[in-house]
């Protein structure tokens, strides 16, 4: 029956758990045997695949007009209507599989994912599961509706980015007021959220036989190669080593603008009083010039990204009613990826869509593995994948080389990337922190002020330089504003880690770039089927929390922006 089974999505999007059971069922009737399970084995993995694919289109269409309520209800449906049984189904296909004893090639990674994941799951978690989505959804519900007056024309919040890299600062500072002002707007509904999703999080992790939330996530992210101690050891690494770095960032930043304190509004602006980057005109310029960066890091990968922009699998432009963030989803049918951005004619797009790419990379690299099982990876590579093609790319940013900027503008663009980098690892250490803490001590609904306190109190520890005085409520309230923290709990590690590893991997493409781009890609074309080490050696990295790994890392970056500096 599963040769029947379309490659179109078109096809199967409206179906329902009546359509698709069937397909379970035969499954979990079938023999297994040492000579059956090839067949067995791609069969549940083109169930899985459809699943996935049925998910994550529906799940898009949410993120490009949260406004619209057929997308929403559409998407709801499918998590009362499919997800909750799909999941009670493929733990049954699981069980069958470990039971048997049997292991495919390449499977000992995805049997041992299996292993846990059928350990932590309980039938009474399914509505649960599906509740937490739908607040996921709420959550970029209210951010997507964020909208204000500028200069007699309603814009959404991140249609002001480009205000504060004005030169004006008291144009910069009306915009950075009325921004936060709508978001304090909703301050109480992101409580009453936060709380919700603290009971429902506490409901999971409770019938799954867990005390505290944070015990389960980390079983549930199937993380085997660190702990929170280690988490714990990469802040204090962080705080010895790139405190002080960052700090003097910012004082170099304050010394080059002239000020006597360093404001919010002011951590954008180019510190030179240079006007702002304006890399393109139009969304197709953006993807044409990405597009030849891509070429020139490895003509595949080029080849990977014009596949993309010829079946429609770019979204980049902001507009009202859109999701904030970006991302990069997968189409698991297809095998393809599809990339979301909310573009609004900064460099920062530039750098957003070379790191999506790295994501989509990903993607095509792991093709050829034949199961559905073997494509999951910890988001601590997959990060890898992103974070160091930004690197790997920089090269090619200049015009002279099909790229966006004249060679004292790349090296402009690059230093401010570098010190980025440098900057977004404390912030980092404070929203791991902050969920760290919010999960051990299970801070729900009415503990608001809890969080605020907390997140003030991480926020001196790290984020040193910068003058908030007479902004408290904008301050304690940051937490609101990390998307990671509402929709993917205790999520926010991966981005250091792999920032520290995408470092190694740009530090050997400075001696070898075709041989550290040779390297990039071998890991991601090993999908899921190596354990985080071995993931990180194939691409020339070291996996690691500690502070001489991450003083060479941050050595290498202040080294190279002193040099930029002299172009």
């Amino acid at each position: 029956m599963f040769k029947s089974l379309s490659k179109n999505p078109q096809v199967f999007i409206d179906w329902d758990w009546a359509q698709i059971k069937p397909y379970a069922d035969d499954l979990a009737q079938r023999p297994l045997s040492a000579g059956s399970l090839p067949d067995w084995m791609k069969d549940w993995s083109d169930l899985n695949r459809m699943l996935a694919e049925i998910f994550a289109r529906l799940w898009v269409a949410t993120t490009l007009n949260t406004a619209d309520p057929v997308f929403k209800n559409r998407f709801n449906a499918f998590l009362d209507g499919i997800y909750t049984p799909s999941l009670a189904a493929n733990q049954l296909l699981k069980r069958k599989l470990l039971d048997s004893g049997l292991q495919p090639g390449g499977f000992e990674i995805p049997l041992r994912n299996m292993r846990v994941e059928a350990e932590i799951y309980r039938d009474e978690n399914l509505p649960l599961l599906a509740e937490e989505k739908k607040l996921v959804n709420d959550y970029d519900e209210i951010i997507a509706a964020q909208a204000v007056e500028w200069e007699g024309m309603e814009v959404t919040t991140p249609q002001l980015q480009p205000v504060f890299l004005s030169l004006d600062r008291q144009k910069r500072e009306k915009a950075w007021r009325l921004m936060m002002e709508r978001k304090l707007a909703d301050r109480q509904k992101l409580n009453d959220l936060w709380g919700r999703m603290m009971d429902v999080r506490s409901h999971i992790a409770t019938n799954a036989g867990f005390t505290d939330y944070r015990l389960y996530r980390w079983k549930e992210l199937l993380r085997f190669d660190y702990t929170p101690v280690n988490c714990q050891q990469f802040h204090q690494a962080i705080e010895q080593v790139v405190v002080p770095v960052a700090r003097r960032i910012y004082e170099k930043r304050q010394q080059q603008l002239g000020l006597s304190s360093l404001r919010p509004w002011d951590l954008n602006v180019d510190p030179l009083g240079r006007e702002a980057l304006k890399p393109y005109q139009t969304i197709t310029e953006l993807e044409e010039k990405v597009s030849t960066i891509f070429h020139k890091v490895d003509p595949q990968l080029g080849e990977y990204f014009e596949v993309m922009r010829s079946k429609g699998l770019l979204d980049l432009e902001n507009r009202k009613g859109k999701a904030p963030g970006a991302y990069c989803s997968d189409f698991d049918m297809v095998m393809l990826p599809f990339i979301f951005e909310n573009a609004v004619g900064m460099h920062a797009d530039v750098a957003t869509l070379l790191h999506e790419g790295g994501h989509a990379f990903h993607v095509f690299e792991e093709v050829h593995l034949p199961y559905y099982h073997q494509l999951p990876v910890g988001m601590e590579i997959a990060e890898v994948a992103s974070m160091a093609m930004e690197l790997l790319a920089s090269p090619y940013l200049v015009a002279s080389e099909g790229g966006f900027y004249s060679e004292r503008e790349a090296a402009r663009a690059q230093i401010e990337h570098l010190e980025e980098a440098v900057l977004f690892w404390p912030y980092m250490a404070v929203v791991d922190a902050f969920q760290h803490w919010a999960y051990e001590n299970h801070v729900a609904a009415g503990e608001a002020d809890n969080c605020d306190q907390k997140w003030s109190e991480l926020w001196a520890r790290y984020m040193i330089g910068v003058d908030w005085s007479g902004l408290d409520d904008q301050l304690v309230t940051g937490w609101q504003q990390k998307q990671h923290i509402f929709e993917v709990p205790l999520y926010y590690i991966e981005y250091g880690l792999a920032s520290l590893g995408a470092f190694q991997v740009w530090a050997n493409a400075l001696q070898d770039q075709k041989g550290a781009v040779a390297a990039y890609r071998r890991a991601l074309a090993l999908g899921g089927t190596a354990t985080l080490p071995k993931l990180y050696e194939a691409a020339g990295a070291r996996f690691a929390f500690d502070a001489e790994t991450l003083q060479k890392a941050v050595s290498l970056a202040m080294e190279r922006i002193a040099q930029l500096e002299r172009v």
